[in-house]
């Protein structure tokens, strides 16, 4: 029995060791959102773990991790303390980034075991579930190699729920306050797209469950506000305070889509009909495996067709529908696996037969990526040199003090004109290796300062299209060779800009920037040029945590930019004197002078919402750990 569940999970791990290693080894990987993911782990590894924690380095400010969720870089947090503080950022970004590539294949094959009870039977999902990738933006292509790691760390979270779930569906048993509850919330903070698939599969085990369906239900909404209140730190804020964000809205999904991609992709279909419930008398897990995906498949359609058209676009069916992608991958392998077990056809030529034919239909428009091409996965120290990034790092210290202005979100890895072609928003890292604030030279954001420089206006609203699609073409929601002077220099004196990055081949149609004497001192370093300009204002110098302050000038009564993004947890004073703040037309901080002298402080604190909200997190958190002594206790002292 051992030998038939561990000797096909060690080779899956083979498989994947050997991918992982062609593809990015042990070198932190360059390419398109990897950077940026880089960076936000070093914000929470140096910065903070609180989710309102002030970021300074991106778009004049943002409380990065409240309106981004935090989970998937509080486990490289807890590396970090595990290690005492040895492990450096890019050795910690390199161990998520091998558990998140392996993850998705080792919880379904965990769980088709459980359902199945042959590992040999439960290999060909566990295969499909590591290596699916067009159509799921969870996949290799999009959670892997593009560099989306938190989505697809969130979904390899919900089979590790439904392998939670199992012994409550089976038996009139207690409600699963344990893994189910953690694994819950785990999928809440790491990734909320796939929140609607989690909550689906618990009230489907519980509709399927032994026992009174009345009393099931009431224990699955004590678990899911359970989950509700242990993540209330990260979600009541973010909840409060979604004024002060832009939903990312750039991506759509219609039946029309759906049609499209079953039909590029056979491998879809015929995992959607194994989800069928194919198998008589199936296992009890089984039957709720196979109810899944459709439950989840109505919550989609729903999303797309009606909560979208109405404006509700923070969870998008284009994400959500990953969810339900995992839903038919464990129900097509549970149904495989208890059908194969039922005839007796388990033998060494079947599963070689079974994977042999998921691998070659997987093939069919790469619906399956089974092994790397090394040219697709650069590195960041191969970037680097190709860049000439350290020169450029040099050059923007040595530049005059203020925020640096990427005119694009990244550079280019190959020469043409798609917008989709490689490249890698490496500039991102500029706060670290340059100790200078940046605006834009970072991947599509959800603060208004970046819908400021996408469109032209920083005011509600979502943000949909994708800043790749803007690089080399506009600027502050105005055609590059349609931005003027005048424009630009005011935006740039909001945002506290005192030095323009711009790609060699965008400066051409950049006349605000090639005919402005202002710009008096110009530099190039590879294939950027580095464009300088005096700022009169000062940008907010740091003090100590929470702590910032500006000189200013003017006189009693006047509002004056603090050259930073407004955001509710600010206040400034003068000489110990609380002064009036309000969102200037940038949503920059203003601040009304009195008739003191000297500079101005800023204080960045959490407010009554957020200790609030952690406070109820803690006291659940408490709870749990309450009742989990307690019913651990009698089996300790026996």
């Amino acid at each position: 029995m051992a030998r038939s569940r561990f000797v096909p999970l060690a080779l899956l791990l083979a498989y994947g060791l050997g991918f992982g290693a062609s593809a990015f080894g042990f070198a932190v990987p360059a390419f398109d959102d990897h950077p940026g993911q880089v960076y936000r782990l070093w914000h929470v590894l140096t910065r903070g773990a609180a989710p309102w924690t002030w970021n300074p380095g991106w778009w004049t400010g943002y409380p990065e991790m409240q309106f981004y969720p935090p989970g998937f870089f509080y486990v490289g947090l807890l590396l970090h303390w595990v290690s005492l503080g040895t492990l450096s950022t890019d050795v910690i970004y390199q161990a998520l980034l091998w558990l998140t590539w392996l993850a998705p294949g080792v919880t379904v094959y965990a769980l088709l075991v459980r359902v199945v009870g042959n590992g040999w039977l439960a290999l060909p999902g566990a295969l499909v579930a590591l290596t699916l990738s067009s159509g799921v933006v969870s996949g290799v292509e999009g959670g892997v190699h593009i560099g989306m790691l938190p989505a697809r760390f969130g979904w390899a979270l919900l089979p590790l729920l439904a392998l939670a779930l199992i012994h409550w569906t089976e038996h009139e048993a207690p409600p699963p306050w344990g893994l189910a509850l953690i694994t819950m919330a785990a999928i809440v903070v790491t990734h909320p797209a796939h929140t609607p698939a989690a909550a689906t599969l618990v009230v489907v085990a519980a509709l399927s469950a032994p026992g009174p369906r009345a009393r099931r239900m009431v224990e699955a909404a004590v678990l899911l506000a359970d989950a509700v209140a242990l993540t209330s730190f990260w979600t009541l804020p973010l909840l409060i305070r979604l004024g002060h964000t832009r939903a990312l809205a750039w991506g759509s999904l219609t039946l029309g889509d759906v049609g499209t991609l079953l039909a590029r992709h056979p491998l879809l279909p015929v995992m959607a009909l194994l989800a069928l419930p194919l198998v008589t008398s199936p296992p009890p897990a089984a039957r709720i495996l196979q109810r899944w995906p459709w439950a989840t498949a109505l919550v989609v359609l729903v999303d797309g067709a009606v909560l979208e058209p109405l404006g509700m676009r923070w969870l998008p069916a284009d994400r959500v529908v990953d969810g339900m992608w995992m839903a038919f991958i464990v129900a097509a392998g549970s149904t495989f696996g208890s059908f194969m077990r039922q005839r007796g056809w388990v033998s060494t030529a079947t599963i070689v037969t079974a994977v042999a034919t998921v691998a070659a239909v997987g093939t069919v428009n790469r619906t399956l990526v089974l092994w790397p091409r090394a040219a697709d996965w650069p590195s960041y120290a191969a970037t680097a040199r190709g860049l000439q990034l350290e020169s450029l790092w040099e050059a923007l210290r040595k530049s005059s003090a203020g925020r640096v202005l990427f005119v694009r979100s990244g550079a280019p890895l190959v020469f043409g004109d798609e917008w989709w072609r490689p490249h890698t928003h490496v500039t991102a890292l500029t706060p670290i290796h340059a100790g200078r604030e940046i605006v834009n030279g970072t991947f599509t954001h959800p603060s208004p300062v970046a819908k400021l420089v996408y469109r032209g206006s920083p005011e509600p609203g979502a943000i949909t299209t994708l800043v790749e699609r803007l690089d080399g073409h506009s600027l502050f929601g105005r055609d590059l060779d349609g931005l003027d002077t005048a424009t630009f220099n005011t935006l740039a004196d909001r945002l506290g800009v005192s030095a323009v990055v711009v790609l060699d081949e965008d400066l051409p149609k950049l006349q605000a920037l090639a005919d402005d004497p202002a710009f008096g001192r110009r530099s190039t370093v590879g294939p950027f040029m580095i464009l300088e300009r005096r700022l009169d204002a000062t940008i907010p110098i740091g003090l100590a945590a929470g702590r910032w302050t500006v000189a200013v000038d003017g006189k009693a009564g006047d509002w004056v930019s603090m050259h930073v993004a407004y955001y509710p947890l600010w206040r400034a004073q003068r000489g110990g004197t609380s002064l009036a703040s309000r969102r200037g037309p940038a949503w920059d901080l203003e601040v009304r002078l009195d008739d003191g002298r000297g500079p101005i402080e800023l204080h960045y604190g959490a407010t009554s919402v957020e200790l609030g909200a952690t406070g109820l997190s803690v006291a659940a958190a408490a709870a749990w750990l309450a009742w989990w002594w307690r019913t651990r206790k009698p089996a300790l002292s026996s």
